[in-house]
């Protein structure tokens, strides 16, 4: 609430009618049903006790047949307490021991005590009671303690629903309206974005977007070099990437690179169980940032609030969502103006997003962030190895080829986990191979290096990955490879590691090399072993999918050649394809994948010999190299383009590395000779 003080320091905001007329009313409902529950619970309970009021009729009557086992007299209040001999609890309460308690009594009131004390001498003298009259002392805290269960139900009932309306008031308690408050705009507001300490320097690669939204904020610091020419502002930019890329990254150096205010908010802090509190929060927010103009105002992932709308309301539309989405659109481009409001969003799930939340006016611009390349890669490396003490083997050139496909997260966390690794081998500083066993841990899970396998299961293992590194090396498109290993990680018992090269188009022949290499180790096992696993099913699952993405997506099957069936937003309840094609598509799979399997047990059996030797030094030391390879193949007939960079990249540190020890020979002669003519 402090802060929306400072939003709006006039206390001008937005009325809330709806939002406060329907919390007042929920609250007296809650507040009057809580106390007619407590005075109902309370007269019944009084019905239900054991220890019963009677009259001084049935006192006597009780007395005379002996039921009673002591008296105690309370002079306060004029009344004795009668306790009942277990064996006539049932004559007198019409109950068990067990549903009574220990001990019941009934109480009666007395007019005269001296009346009384004849009367049970009268009993006592006729054999009728035998048990004590005791009086009670007065207890000094009767009033004090009556009067707290008195009251204390009612203060439980404020202080929960208090507690209540805090918690709904997001914290603000009733100083800032309490549960009125609901309603508010929750952004946080940076009056100066430097306040997060983090600019465009801090985000590695990604110069493309970098260079799209450093427009948006030199707009924002000298407008009038665009408004010369008859430019306008861009209204909104959306940040779309896979997760990981550095899309909140980019939103943080904006905000510390303008210096304008602020408001940073999730898109499901508009979400709310209450109707209409998610429109009444996105008013609330455009009218403080209407105020702070300009300003910028960061929605990060949007999805949660931005999803299509349904064109069937009876099919699953959600009308509180729905309604927000409707008031976002016309915060961002309705009747009204937001001159010099800019509205930044992120989300990895673009295709989810309205069309009308996308259209121009809207959000201009969309602004991909896309996982990094291998340049991009190694200035990510850059920025995560500053606060990482590293020795002189590391080197970010290989490191960035070892990752491919890897986000700036994980990259991130490659860098911690070195760092872990080297602490967990006291080592004072990380290493190459630090990195590498991060790599791997990332990849393919801890080792598991006490899992107990059989000597056949081991050695069904090694055929098998021997079976992929086989087909790998004899096939022109498939990726080079880097390492075999054995060793169990995470859910695989064995795995193989390759390069790929980073190619912007996928061809046919290179998808099939990839498919056959992936079959390379079901078919080894059918040939060497005569039986077939379950160690192939991650295998046949990659090539299913890559099988119908190929022939239903790509158009890449003889039979149905230039067709795309791809599902998209226009066919949700229905395939875009009839029965006879859907028979079509399994039957072209089936043959494709069981001719790549056909053609990886041909390039086995050509090379058994090999792949035997292979299998061989997998079983005796779990992990070998592509030059363990290179030395029972022989080089590779087909060397790919990653390759060639790859040994063109050996080659350069190498020549580096020369130098640099050159230079360091060079300066150790030059200060020897500098202390020799001192001396």
């Amino acid at each position: 609430m402090e802060q929306q003080n400072k939003n709006n320091p006039n206390g001008n905001g937005p009325k809330m009618n709806m939002p406060r007329f329907n919390m007042n009313w929920i609250y007296i409902i809650v507040i009057a049903t809580l106390i007619a529950f407590y005075f109902s619970s309370e007269s019944n309970g009084v019905q239900s006790l054991p220890n019963t009021e009677t009259s001084y009729t049935d006192f006597q009557i009780y007395m005379d047949r002996g039921y009673a086992s002591r008296l105690v007299v309370d002079k306060t209040q004029g009344i004795v307490k009668m306790y009942v001999k277990p064996e006539f609890i049932r004559d007198v309460f019409k109950k068990g021991a067990d549903q009574v308690g220990k001990d019941p009594y009934v109480t009666v009131e007395i007019g005269s005590l001296d009346k009384l004390e004849t009367f049970v001498e009268q009993k006592r003298a006729e054999d009728k009671f035998i048990g004590k009259l005791t009086y009670e002392a007065q207890r000094s805290n009767s009033f004090i303690s009556n009067l707290f269960w008195s009251v204390f139900p009612f203060l439980l009932i404020i202080g929960v629903w208090m507690l209540l309306m805090r918690r709904m008031g997001g914290g603000s308690g009733f100083g800032g309206g309490g549960i009125f408050n609901v309603g508010k705009s929750r952004a946080k507001m940076y009056e100066k974005g430097g306040e997060l300490g983090i600019t465009f320097k801090d985000v590695a690669g990604q110069a493309g977007a970098k260079q799209e939204i450093q427009e948006i904020v030199e707009f924002l610091k000298n407008p009038q070099k665009y408004t010369d020419l008859g430019g306008k502002i861009p209204k909104g930019a959306l940040l779309v990437g896979p997760p990981g890329t550095g899309k909140t990254l980019l939103a943080k150096a904006v905000a510390g690179e303008a210096g304008v205010p602020f408001f940073s908010m999730s898109g499901s802090d508009f979400v709310e169980m209450f109707v209409g509190v998610g429109a009444s929060r996105v008013r609330d927010l455009f009218e403080q940032a209407k105020t702070k103009s300009p300003c910028i105002i960061f929605i990060d992932e949007i999805d949660a609030v931005g999803r299509a709308r349904s064109k069937n309301p009876a099919m699953g539309g959600n009308d509180e969502r729905e309604n927000t989405l409707n008031a976002l659109l016309t915060e961002m481009d309705g009747f009204g103006t937001n001159s010099g409001v800019i509205i930044l969003a992120a989300t990895n799930r673009a295709d989810m997003l309205d069309s009308a939340l996308l259209r121009a006016g809207r959000f201009d611009r969309q602004i991909h962030v896309d996982l990094p390349d291998l340049n991009e890669r190694k200035e990510v490396f850059t920025v995560h190895l500053k606060p990482i003490k590293t020795d002189e083997t590391v080197d970010i050139d290989f490191l960035a080829r070892q990752t491919p496909g890897f986000s700036g997260a994980d990259i991130a966390n490659v860098c911690n986990e070195a760092a872990l690794i080297a602490a967990r081998h006291n080592r004072e500083k990380v290493g190459k191979q630090d990195f590498l066993d991060a790599v791997d841990r990332i990849i393919g899970g801890l080792e598991k290096k006490t899992k107990v396998m059989t000597v056949a299961e081991k050695r069904s293992i090694a055929i098998h990955e021997a079976g992929h590194a086989t087909i790998s090396w004899f096939t022109e498109f498939a990726n080079p490879l880097v390492k075999v290993s054995i060793v169990p990680r995470g859910q695989a018992l064995g795995a193989a590691w390759y390069l790929p090269e980073e190619r912007v188009l996928q061809t046919k022949e290179a998808m099939l090399d990839e498919m056959c290499s992936l079959l390379g180790g079901r078919a080894a096992e059918e040939l060497f072993i005569g039986h077939i696993s379950t160690g192939a099913m991650n295998d046949l699952e990659r090539t299913t999918k890559q099988a119908y993405g190929m022939i239903a997506y790509a158009g890449m099957s003889d039979r149905l050649p230039n067709l795309c069936y791809y599902n998209n937003a226009e066919y949700q309840f229905q395939r875009p394809y009839s029965d006879e094609t859907a028979k079509l598509i399994d039957d072209e799979a089936m043959r494709m994948i069981n001719e790549q399997y056909e053609r990886a047990k041909q390039i086995l059996t050509e090379h058994k010999e090999g792949h035997a030797q292979l299998a061989q030094l997998l079983v005796d030391r779990e992990v070998i190299f592509a030059e363990d390879v290179e030395r029972i193949f022989g080089k590779r007939p087909w060397t790919s383009r990653a390759e060639e960079l790859l040994e063109a990249q050996m080659r350069a540190d190498a020549e580096r590395m020369a130098e640099e020890r050159t230079k360091q020979l060079e300066a150790k002669e030059k200060e020897e000779k500098q202390k020799e003519e001192k001396a």
